[in-house]
């Protein structure tokens, strides 16, 4: 079982892979399934329909000068993964979205997930009082230890009042941006334990994220002791997907998850389907 649970397309501003092409491209790799996972980011984001109009960042290089800070257009996202569907039903194709949810947006995200139909939702802390982790806008004027506590509790909050979601998202996603250095896990294991007990209680579970490769990350995302921590505390329920936005990401390292699992001693990993783990053996 070849699969990738964390793809996105031209429907998330930060990539121009399209969407058919992915799929040929999966289906030259030879996969079994793929999930779409495209961004939504209230607060820094809004809606193609949104009658505020829409947010702006600058362009980088070989980019329009403007770029739109646009979420997912919901209905041609639907509408093209149904159409893809039916063009290649030589593999499984699974909708889902990664919502990027701080507190104050979690109301908008309700009304998404009521409105239509998932089989997988990535719940990832993308922002935290709308401020990026990658500019250091967040980090700024605050001590690694504050910025990284800060940053697991707005966590802990979120998935304390939203629950239709699947699994939490790189969950250590604020050690890429950590100019400091790894954090001491000890230090912040408390919260972090708080955490992944609330994600097994609410049967929800956690992805492995392969673009630590790319990122030249000298451990996983999430991390080893994470990832020991989630299956000594009785954690099952495991995605792996490569977050990958253009070719080269595409189904890179998933293999080498598998291994990592298994090293760990995990039996197990999931696909989804109507929100539903599907269990294959590693």
């Amino acid at each position: 079982m070849f699969t990738d649970y964390h793809v996105h397309t031209e429907f998330s501003d930060d990539s121009d892979y399209l969407m058919e092409d992915v799929i040929k491209d999966a289906i030259t790799m030879k996969m079994d399934e793929i999930c779409f996972t495209d961004h939504v980011d209230y607060g820094i984001k809004r809606d193609f329909d949104d009658p505020r109009g829409m947010h702006y960042r600058k362009g980088g290089p070989g980019e329009p000068e403007k770029m739109p800070l646009a979420n997912v257009d919901y209905p041609k996202y639907f509408e093209k993964i149904e159409f893809l569907r039916k063009k290649y039903p030589e593999i499984v194709i699974k909708q889902g979205m990664e919502f990027g949810i701080q507190m104050h947006t979690i109301d908008l995200y309700q009304k998404l997930f009521d409105k239509y139909s998932f089989d997988f939702i990535i719940l990832s802390c993308h922002q935290v009082e709308d401020k990026e982790f990658w500019t250091q806008d967040f980090q700024k004027g605050r001590t690694q230890q504050e910025y990284n506590e800060r940053y697991y509790q707005e966590i802990l909050d979120v998935i304390k009042n939203y629950k239709d979601y699947s699994v939490l998202g790189h969950l250590d996603l604020i050690s890429r941006y950590d100019e400091n250095g790894p954090y001491p896990f000890e230090k912040i294991k408390p919260m972090i334990q708080e955490i992944l007990e609330i994600v097994i209680k609410d049967e929800k579970g956690i992805e492995v994220n392969t673009s630590s490769h790319r990122y030249g990350l000298k451990d996983s995302q999430p991390s080893r002791d994470i990832l020991k921590l989630y299956k000594e505390l009785g954690g099952k329920i495991i995605t792996i997907g490569s977050d990958s936005h253009k070719i080269e990401h595409l189904g890179a390292y998933i293999n080498e998850a598998k291994e990592l699992l298994k090293e760990l001693g995990f039996e197990y990993y999931c696909t989804f389907e109507k929100m539903e783990p599907i269990y294959h053996k590693l």
